[in-house]
C-alpha cells in the first residue's frame, strides 16, 4: 500500500470545473469523495500513470511535495477547542 501511494501523482483542480471531472480517470469515486480546501474552492485529484487529459496543463505532485501542502492553512482547519 505505501509502495502505491508513492506511485500516485497529484493535481489541485478548481471545483469550478467540477463537472468536467472524468472520475474513469482519477482515483476517486465521485464528487461526494472529494477533498476540498477549506473554502470548499479546490480539490485534489489523484491518479496513476499518465495525466489524464483533462489535467493536462494543471501542475503535477508527487506524494512527498503535495503532504506539505494539503498540511497548510488552505487545506487543513484547526480544530477549535
Amino acid at each position: 500500500m505505501y509502495l502505491k501511494t508513492l506511485e500516485m501523482k497529484y493535481v489541485i483542480y478548481n471545483m469550478e470545473n467540477v463537472d468536467t471531472i472524468d472520475f474513469t480517470q482519477v482515483l476517486e469515486d465521485s464528487v461526494d469523495t472529494l477533498r476540498l480546501s477549506v473554502n470548499g474552492t479546490k480539490t485534489v485529484l489523484k491518479f496513476e500513470g499518465e495525466m489524464p487529459n483533462f489535467l493536462v496543463g494543471l501542475q503535477q505532485y508527487t506524494h512527498s511535495e503535495i503532504l506539505p501542502i494539503m498540511k497548510g492553512d488552505e487545506w487543513s482547519k484547526e480544530l477549535e477547542i
